[in-house]
């Protein structure tokens, strides 16, 4: 047999195999459905790694959405709808009640309202506080209030210095609303004055209304407890997020992100409404925080009980000193 007979029917043998040999099906790519793929990874996908950070070897965590979406949806859009509506209320406020002045005008003798300490602890804060709530306040609404006015450019080193302001920040903010609470704790108790004095509106509703009231009014009891218990908030899940993964797990890091935002605008509200009573909403408040004296006339009209202790004239109610 030649050698072209016997390659002949070599190749015809091989032919003949393939021809009769079952025929295996081809995999097919999966459908391209991002339903049915987000459907298959709700649990989390973990990978391998050799360094002992053993937590960055999660791939994926399917959580993780469910924190966004809950701080790009409720949490953000709720609180930009709460601060607008602080804002258009103070204003509908001011145009309607306008500025509450001192009804028997003032005397020109004044009482020392607080002394060089306290306003050191109160500025100390405030001022802390500003730039902590503009560069919070940047962080969740800059990209899309902030930027398309600056530009990416500006924007992006008003973000990088807002970070590190509100980071460093965070320590004066702290010893300030530390201070004083120290100081002022024992005069924001309530009692039944504060009864009376919710109950007439805190005197601001209605012009010549004058309700008793120690050394801080009810009104200014509850900012008391809302700045100490809202900055409690603030500084233990801030300096989770400060220092991640050392005191708590991705489960912790996100619970933390989402105590800090939502603390931080209610924080910042109920600070607006303060701001605005302190200075242009009534006149003689911002000498308490000014200079430390204010109208004696002032202080009657507003606190009563306090004005009646300080000149001798009688024993504030308890809780009310």
């Amino acid at each position: 047999m030649t050698f072209f007979k016997r390659g002949f029917l070599a190749a015809f043998a091989v032919v003949a195999m393939l021809a009769v040999a079952p025929v295996q099906a081809q995999p097919q790519p999966p459908a391209n459905n991002d339903a049915a793929l987000l459907e298959q990874l709700k649990n989390p996908v973990q990978g391998r790694v050799s360094i002992p950070d053993a937590k960055s070897a999660l791939l994926i965590q399917p959580q993780g959405r469910e924190w966004r979406e809950m701080r790009e949806g409720p949490v953000k859009s709720l609180g930009g709808w709460l601060l607008l509506l602080v804002v258009v209320g103070l204003a509908a406020f001011m145009a309607i009640r306008g500025r509450i002045k001192v009804d028997h005008g003032l005397s020109g003798r004044t009482i020392e309202r607080f002394n060089g300490v306290e306003r050191f602890a109160h500025w100390l804060t405030a001022t802390s506080f500003i730039v902590l709530g503009l560069s919070g306040l940047n962080l969740a609404f800059g990209l899309t209030v902030v930027r398309p006015v600056l530009g990416p450019e500006a924007f992006a080193s008003l973000a990088s210095f807002g970070k590190v302001a509100h980071n460093y920040l965070s320590f004066p903010f702290c010893l300030g609303v530390f201070l004083m609470a120290v100081m002022w704790i024992k005069h924001n108790m309530f009692s039944a004055v504060d009864a009376a004095w919710f109950a007439q509106g805190g005197g601001v509703l209605k012009k010549g209304v004058h309700p008793a009231a120690g050394k801080f009014n009810g009104g200014q009891k509850v900012l008391f407890w809302l700045v100490v218990l809202g900055s409690v908030a603030l500084a233990v899940s801030g300096y989770i997020l400060m220092f991640p993964f050392y005191f708590t797990d991705m489960a912790g890091m996100q619970i933390s992100h989402l105590v800090h935002a939502i603390a931080g605008i209610l924080l910042v509200a109920v600070i607006l409404a303060h701001i605005y009573i302190g200075s242009v909403g009534m006149e003689g408040a911002f000498d308490a925080m000014g200079s430390g004296q204010v109208d004696v006339n002032w202080a009657k009209e507003h606190h009563s009980l306090w004005v009646q202790q300080q000149l001798g004239g009688g024993k504030a109610a308890a809780g009310d000193d």
